[in-house]
């Protein structure tokens, strides 16, 4: 906060007050590294940002401009470097934590710290945890940190992404008791994770809704817990919360399940009339007729 406070102070002066607002909305700082989103009519200014960043900020070693959204399954960012070291590999720090992580490579936001520590809060003790899109294994280490007999079968697609979850494992001190796995997390679940968990955390909003009826089959047979996260569009009018409900809840009443939204929250807003929202659900029956 004090970073943004003062480069937005230098470049009031350079910049228009609408262009500083959009970028400072998108402006992200993860290890050494910062991340800047710069609309198309500001691109002219992306090298003063830049120049700024360094000078303001000396433990910044890097400034990219991510150029493309997140894509693919691999969940992945186009960068350019505008300042300092052509280096995309750094260690965040949060929550008590370090995550070692290739911003370029693997998916990280640190605009999630506050949802991993809240996910983590509600985690008992012994419970099975599946983190079915888990990228670099931030949710899941803060979980085994927070919560010594929990257990947590972290998956991944990306297989960089899962090498840097293994060595963050290792970093954090949760060997044994984070378990990393490189696949597709709907046939992982099929093939080794059934009737498993007591909580099932769904991370990649894009395929939340797709990959529903493997978290059910995750659970264990007297139900249990899932995090669903969405993408949702609201006009003015309109609630994210309540359309992401009716979207799920059409899913689960088609299943035949039993369940209730036990609270739900809006994580960030991510664009103009768009959020990223959470679903707490607790799922009351045996998913079996889901394997």
């Amino acid at each position: 906060m004090v970073l943004r406070k003062r480069l937005k102070n230098k470049l009031a002066n350079v910049i228009s007050p609408e262009a500083l607002n959009k970028i400072f909305s998108s402006f992200d700082i993860i290890g050494n590294i910062v991340i800047i989103k710069i609309p198309s009519s500001g691109l002219q200014d992306a090298s003063e940002i830049a120049k700024q960043i360094m000078h303001t900020h000396k433990n910044v070693k890097s400034v990219f401009l991510q150029k493309s959204p997140v894509k693919d399954d691999f969940r992945v960012r186009e960068l350019i470097l505008l300042a300092g070291e052509n280096k995309t590999i750094t260690n965040h720090k949060e929550n008590g934590c370090v995550f070692s992580v290739d911003v370029k490579n693997c998916y990280f936001s640190p605009r999630l710290s506050f949802e991993r520590s809240r996910i983590a809060n509600k985690v008992l003790p012994n419970e099975k945890v599946v983190n079915m899109f888990s990228g670099v294994g931030c949710f899941s280490i803060l979980i085994a940190k927070k919560v010594h007999s929990a257990i947590v079968y972290s998956i991944d697609i990306n297989p960089i992404a899962y090498n840097f979850m293994q060595d963050n494992v290792k970093l954090n001190g949760v060997y044994g008791r984070v378990f990393p796995l490189l696949g597709d997390s709907k046939k992982l679940v099929l093939t080794n994770l059934q009737g498993l968990a007591d909580r099932v955390l769904m991370l990649l909003p894009e395929k939340a809704l797709e990959y529903l009826p493997s978290a059910l089959s995750a659970l264990k047979k007297e139900g249990g817990w899932i995090h669903y996260y969405d993408f949702q569009h609201a006009s003015k009018g309109e609630n994210p919360l309540e359309k992401t409900q009716k979207k799920v809840a059409d899913t689960l009443d088609n299943l035949g399940v039993f369940y209730v939204f036990s609270s739900s929250r809006i994580v960030r807003p991510i664009g103009p009339n768009w959020y990223q929202t959470v679903l707490d659900i607790n799922i009351n029956e045996s998913p079996s007729k889901f394997l």
